[in-house]
């Protein structure tokens, strides 16, 4: 396998897991999950992108060798940039979180709920998809300069891909799910669900040409993604998985999927 096909499998992955979360609507007799399934969903989630972030993006931006400033100071400012970045996402598209019933961004009537709920997963899926295509470019620009063979070099891009992937599943169910009970058919539930995946190899594409062709900005492509997944993690998944915390069902879904990434990252990183 050459690195180009590799980087391909990458990019697709988490968008094809996403694929396979969605078809749940046809497995679930009842519209919606019940509160502790989805606090599992989120929690999982939430750690599995934690350790993502910060042993796939942000150590390595803090371990790169940049000339005109310290390293810290360069992924201080990326991560700040990233968490920006969705921060004006946020407040400008219309969206809706369904696990919260919180309306955000623009409000607007021309824009159905169904519609506001796939712009907010859409928003979600923006940092994974960077995170992946960032993870690629540095992987492609060091393999190309001769680092080493192809898994090792490539293995911490991987590890953010599967990671991602293993939580795009119940994320994915976790979508259209809500989604089943507003449209009201399961199809279109699916249908959603899956276009909401489409937007992760497209922003994967971005992150990786920014990485792989303008190398002075891979520390800060890095700490961007990073910073851009941190905000949805505290944003989003952490308010949705500890929703009852009485229960700590969510806790314990967190340190699962942390846990899962920190034996990628062992392994592949």
């Amino acid at each position: 396998m050459n690195e180009y096909l590799f980087s391909a499998i990458c990019l697709i992955v988490p968008a094809i897991a996403t694929v396979l979360g969605s078809a749940f609507v046809y497995f679930f007799k009842k519209k919606t999950t019940d509160g502790k399934i989805d606090q599992v969903f989120n929690g999982f989630a939430a750690g599995v992108m934690l350790a993502a972030a910060i042993f796939g993006l942000i150590m390595p931006s803090m371990e790169a060798e940049v000339s005109y400033m310290p390293a810290i100071i360069v992924t201080i400012l990326g991560f700040l940039l990233g968490i920006g970045l969705i921060l004006l996402i946020d407040h400008i598209v219309p969206h809706m979180h369904a696990s919260q019933d919180l309306e955000e961004g623009i409000k607007t009537e021309k824009i159905s709920r169904a519609n506001k709920m796939f712009l907010a997963v859409t928003i979600h899926n923006i940092p994974e998809g960077l995170s992946v295509g960032v993870a690629l470019g540095v992987a492609l620009a060091s393999f190309n300069s001769g680092g080493g063979d192809l898994l090792t070099v490539m293995g911490p891009a991987l590890m953010i891909s599967i990671g991602i992937a293993i939580q795009n599943v119940p994320e994915g169910a976790a979508i259209s799910l809500p989604l089943k009970e507003t449209t009201n058919s399961s199809t279109k539930a699916f249908l959603y669900g899956t276009f909401s995946g489409i937007v992760e190899p497209i922003a994967g594409i971005i992150g990786l040409f920014l990485a792989y062709y303008i190398k002075f900005l891979m520390p800060w492509a890095l700490a961007l993604a990073g910073g851009c997944m941190i905000y949805v993690i505290i944003d989003d998944l952490v308010p949705s998985a500890m929703k009852n915390s009485s229960n700590h069902i969510g806790l314990l879904s967190f340190v699962g999927g942390f846990i899962v990434m920190m034996i990628l990252e062992a392994t592949l990183g």
